[in-house]
């Protein structure tokens, strides 16, 4: 990438997307902003009488991104993909809710939205030649392989790999992450320097259809509260009643209406077919560490896929790498065996692997084994 590109950047309205897209205007490169609208909470009839900028902060950050253009002298486009991301990534968020698993939406945002939908506008109507995006990873090459690789960020507080673990050969082609070689601290340090408006902007956190409210106030919107028995798993007696068992996960401790007891309760199990929510006060180890689980949906980034291949996994965004030995079942199911138990692997979950700093792929977890 020697030579002048047409590269459109996603600009979130943050300080990532922002000096990602300075770094390639520097380079010479011809550089065009593009904000994505993935959620409309009015069309969604979800407000609820609240106000529009406590929900989604959407509104407010294509102002922050309008400004970030401005400043940086390139186009802005704004785009929607209301539908892609309803049918892409929310049914599925419902879906797996539903079943009582624990779903992850940014994963499967960056697989269909910001690395399918995205791309293909961006390459397919705007004739760019890559997309960028503020993400704390880096691509590299293989020459002996002839393969893209995915790798960790520099910044290990801020590596978000995991995020990107279902992307293929053919989107890392075609992306580039121009702040993925750079700690936070020193984006930060860039934003300043160029005095940019968002220099202190604070990193948003949780998804964006939710934003900062109380999670079961949304989600019941689309899934209303069943209330069920809260039944403590050694007695079997029932000792208090949920909201629905979809809105707990494995080893929740919080929000369980469980008050008076001399230990705390934490969540170990799930009944959804009857709508009871298991709980115990005791053994927590015994109940909530495991060493093997199947893994399915799987998403490998290299074309091979090896029988078995010793390596490491992450079940949650920064999580310390656990080592673990993999067995494919199949080109879509491998069998996980970890080398240490790990707590509370919960179905629904993303497991993604690792060989050093190269993502190797991930899957959903499907069942857990003793």
């Amino acid at each position: 990438m020697h030579n002048k590109k047409r590269i459109v950047v996603g600009i979130s309205g943050g300080v990532d997307s922002a000096v990602s897209a300075y770094l390639l205007k520097k380079q010479g490169h011809e550089v065009i902003g593009l904000f994505m609208r993935n959620w409309d909470s009015l069309l969604n009839n979800e407000l609820n009488n609240e106000n529009l900028a406590n929900i989604c902060p959407q509104e407010q950050d294509y102002l922050d991104a309008q400004k970030i253009c401005q400043e940086l002298g390139i186009e802005l486009i704004r785009k929607d993909f209301i539908k892609e991301y309803w049918d892409y990534v929310f049914s599925y968020f419902l879906d797996e809710f539903k079943n009582s698993r624990t779903p992850n939406p940014d994963i499967f945002c960056n697989k269909y939205i910001k690395f399918s939908a995205f791309l293909d506008y961006a390459i397919k109507e705007l004739k760019a030649d890559y997309i960028a995006m503020g993400h704390y990873a880096q691509i590299n090459f293989d020459e002996a392989t002839k393969e893209y690789q995915l790798l960790k960020g520099i910044d290990v507080n801020k590596d978000q790999s995991y995020f990107l673990s279902q992307l293929s050969q053919e989107q890392l082609k075609y992306t580039i992450f121009p702040i993925g070689n750079l700690t936070k601290p020193e984006v930060r340090i860039i934003a300043k320097d160029l005095n940019l408006s968002v220099a202190n902007k604070k990193d948003s956190t949780g998804i964006c259809f939710i934003g900062e409210r109380n999670f079961k106030n949304f989600l019941d919107n689309y899934l209303p509260a069943k209330p069920g028995k809260t039944v403590d798993i050694k007695t079997k007696k029932e000792i208090g009643t949920h909201d629905g068992v979809y809105y707990y996960t494995l080893g929740q401790r919080k929000g369980l209406n469980l008050s008076g007891f001399k230990n705390p309760y934490f969540v170990v199990d799930k009944d959804v077919k009857n709508n009871i929510l298991y709980v115990a006060n005791e053994n927590e180890n015994g109940w909530l560490m495991h060493n093997n689980c199947l893994v399915n949906n799987i998403n490998w980034i290299s074309k091979d896929k090896p029988k078995t291949i010793k390596c490491f996994a992450k079940f949650r965004y920064r999580q310390s790498d656990i080592p673990v030995k993999l067995t494919f079942i199949n080109d879509n199911e491998i069998k996980v065996k970890s080398l240490q138990a790990v707590r509370a692997i919960t179905p629904g979950q993303i497991a993604a692997f690792y060989l050093n700093d190269v993502c190797l792929g991930s899957g959903i977890v499907n069942t857990i084994e003793k």
